[in-house]
């Protein structure tokens, strides 16, 4: 990955270190073999050897006419130490701007990238400034992907149930993979599938945002995984971060992602992942395509594939999402009113869902625990997000009750009073979707007494 000529235009700084990062980054650093990577080390030892003997034979010669009250060596000294490189950034134990040998790594580790490579937080601040720049001039964002139960879903082999062994006489080939959604990865002994729509939502994405993979998978599931959904590499060049490049076990986080947090959208299905981005990330609902996922995640219902079914293409979670993610898009660049490089889309987000429940007044019954403080509830929590305006006690202004029980005494109320009386799936239909649901879709069955 280029950090400048794999953005939407190029970097117009002319700092030695990151035209020489780009020079190095240029080539497809995870399809390189460790030989070709220690030729290079060897290769950049050589060049930053010669260009030191360079600049210091130049400074000589430049500091020779002018020591007419100075001695030449404390001259030299002087502007040796007014030169000290900062070690910017570091392949292994060697700094890539002046080559010297460092005596302890330091700094961010950002091995997708290349193999080895450190950058430290000034450096870092640099490159996110200069690339967002040319990100804005452009009208585009940062998108990151989860994979699993976003993008797709995965199965080992083994765990296909015997409804599914007909998928394995239904795989796409490997040969051309932009045109099937089904593959077995034999040498992986798994089978992947695409969630529905997947292509169309990156090609239109791609056009919006500059875009990553993260996932807690290891990395070389994430490199195939990219391959499948990108087999051009047209959308996310060597931007696919794995578990093996996070900073902390078991948590993603944006300080490996080289975009201003400002500017930066998630799509995850696991909140618990992003506990310190929460306010930049879209919830998904998840992809459970094989039985194993299902089981996975404690559900005793038939998967999609043991039902021979799918998501719809039309409207499925990223047909839905691609809108949200248009209308934060167009939010940001053309109704906001501040300067454009203090707008932040983590308000942007904010605006948007408050909107989608905005006008509801939601009472609950029954749908908490026994003495449960409800403002603690992540339904009540949730409804708040969207807009909506939550209360404990009945009046009039009260448009929805959501229950999970027609007989309770809040229940009969919203009956009698004509109000909306939804389940709780109601207000999680919402968030997922972003879009207030038809409340007929899901009213309380008259004969349920729970």
């Amino acid at each position: 990955m280029s950090l400048v000529t794999d953005s939407p235009v190029n970097s117009s700084s002319s700092d030695d270190f990151a035209a020489f990062l780009d020079d190095e980054l240029d080539s497809d650093s995870s399809n390189s073999s460790l030989e070709d990577e220690n030729d290079n080390d060897n290769d950049l030892e050589s060049e930053r050897t010669k260009r030191r003997k360079v600049e210091k034979s130049e400074n000589i010669e430049e500091l020779q006419g002018s020591t007419s009250h100075t001695s030449l060596e404390q001259t030299i000294d002087t502007s040796i130490k007014k030169d000290e490189c900062t070690h910017p950034g570091s392949f292994g134990d060697m700094c890539i701007l002046c080559g010297q040998r460092l005596a302890a790594e330091s700094g961010v580790t950002f091995g997708y990238i290349h193999k080895g490579l450190r950058l430290q937080n000034d450096e870092i601040d640099r490159l996110r400034n200069t690339d967002m720049k040319n990100l804005l001039r452009h009208k585009k964002l940062y998108l990151v992907l989860d994979l699993d139960h976003t993008l797709l879903n995965s199965t080992q082999l083994i765990h296909l149930t015997s409804e599914e062994e007909y998928l394995k006489s239904q795989s796409d080939s490997l040969q051309d993979v932009s045109k099937g959604s089904l593959f077995m990865v034999n040498f992986m002994h798994m089978m992947t599938k695409l969630r529905p729509f997947v292509r169309t939502f990156l090609k239109e994405a791609s056009e919006m945002f500059e875009m990553y993979i993260y996932t807690m998978g290891d990395r070389a599931y994430a490199l195939e995984m990219a391959k499948l959904l990108d087999p051009q590499r047209e959308y996310f060049s060597s931007r696919v971060i794995s578990r093996d490049d996070g900073t902390q076990k078991h948590q993603k986080g944006l300080d490996i992602v080289l975009g201003q947090e400002s500017a930066v959208v998630i799509l995850d299905d696991t909140e618990n992942a992003w506990t310190k981005h929460k306010e930049n990330l879209i919830l998904m609902e998840r992809y459970h395509f094989f039985a194993s996922s299902c089981h996975q995640f404690g559900f005793n219902c038939k998967s999609l594939s043991e039902l021979k079914s799918d998501e719809s293409e039309t409207d499925g979670a990223l047909a839905t999402v691609l809108k949200v993610l248009k209308q934060i898009h167009n939010m940001f660049f053309d109704e906001l009113e501040y300067n454009l490089v203090d707008r932040d889309v983590r308000q942007v987000l904010k605006t948007v869902k408050k909107d989608v429940l905005k006008g509801c007044k939601i009472v609950f019954s029954h749908v908490f625990p026994t003495k449960y403080q409800a403002k603690n509830h992540h339904l009540w929590k949730m409804a708040e997000q969207l807009g909506a305006t939550c209360a404990i006690e009945l009046d009039p202004s009260v448009t929805h009750v959501v229950s999970t029980d027609v007989g309770t005494e809040k229940s009969r109320w919203a009956i009698k009073q004509n109000k909306f009386l939804v389940e709780p799936r109601w207000i999680e239909a919402a968030n997922y979707l972003w879009q207030k649901q038809p409340e007929e879709n899901f009213s309380v069955n008259p004969s349920k007494n729970q």
